[in-house]
């Protein structure tokens, strides 16, 4: 990461503006971009520095579509629980739910975006690179990140449906490929199939498309933000924050023993 020269000041391209506008780069917000430019594109622009192809934006709005909503998981379990405690702050009970955008859940397009880096780098010797990769979690008893899914099996409906896009598209390329390299290996240590899950496929067709494995947890963060956002307005129509609470409460603490029959 290049630091400023000694004396200077880093500064920041993203916005400026004036008493009569205001720019992201060099847009103009009122006149280039209010009712003109999707969100994606904005978001796309700001982040990566150019506005997504067509092709790019469908794989990014699909990425955003799948990791918005996954039922009652620990996001949404946080984010529920602190919104009744503080029913005044919804960012509060948002800000709760996306520190589980981590490295167990949501958040794991990352670490196998970096396995994908490798096998691709790797060239004619990526097959053997995957198997590298494939014995050692199987040595070492840890999950692929990417693979593996409680509830999806064979296969994640939605890893299918993304791969499936993005050779629609035609940006299935080189991570695509490592991805399916590294799941032949994965069933091979295995001795079975293991399924390829969401976020797999997420750091396959992100990565075909530009997107660093560092930043791609963003996208998931983004995604869910939107999603907590419609788990607090569940909770305000229908309020489950004491229920969970109860659920919790009576089945994890012990009757005090004086309360128990002599």
């Amino acid at each position: 990461m290049s630091q400023p020269q000694a004396g200077t000041a880093p500064r920041t391209k993203l916005c400026h503006y004036t008493t009569q506008a205001v720019y992201y780069g060099d847009d103009d917000l009122v006149g280039d971009l209010l009712g003109q430019a999707s969100f994606v594109d904005v978001f796309m622009k700001q982040t990566f520095g150019s506005a997504p192809t067509a092709a790019q934006r469908r794989i990014v709005e699909a990425v955003l579509v799948t990791l918005m909503e996954h039922g009652m998981t620990p996001s949404a379990i946080a984010t529920r629980m602190i919104y009744a405690s503080s029913p005044e702050n919804l960012q509060a009970g948002v800000a709760a739910g996306l520190l589980a955008v981590a490295s167990q859940f949501i958040g794991t397009m990352e670490p196998a975006a970096g396995l994908l880096d490798q096998i691709s780098a790797a060239g004619e010797a990526g097959a053997a690179e995957a198997q590298r990769i494939a014995r050692d979690y199987r040595a070492r008893r840890e999950a692929v990140p990417g693979f593996g899914h409680h509830l999806h099996r064979p296969d994640d409906p939605r890893a299918l449906a993304l791969l499936a896009l993005a050779r629609e598209l035609g940006t299935h390329g080189s991570r695509c490929a490592a991805l399916a390299l590294l799941a032949a290996e994965v069933d091979a240590a295995a001795g079975r199939h293991i399924t390829i899950n969401a976020t797999g496929a997420i750091a396959a067709v992100l990565g075909d498309i530009g997107i660093p494995a560092r930043l791609m947890r963003g996208f998931a963060v983004l995604s869910r933000t939107a999603g907590l956002i419609a788990h607090i307005a569940e909770e305000q129509r229908e309020p489950s924050g004491r229920f969970i609470w109860d659920l919790v409460d009576h089945a994890m603490t012990p009757p005090h023993p004086a309360d128990q029959p002599g």
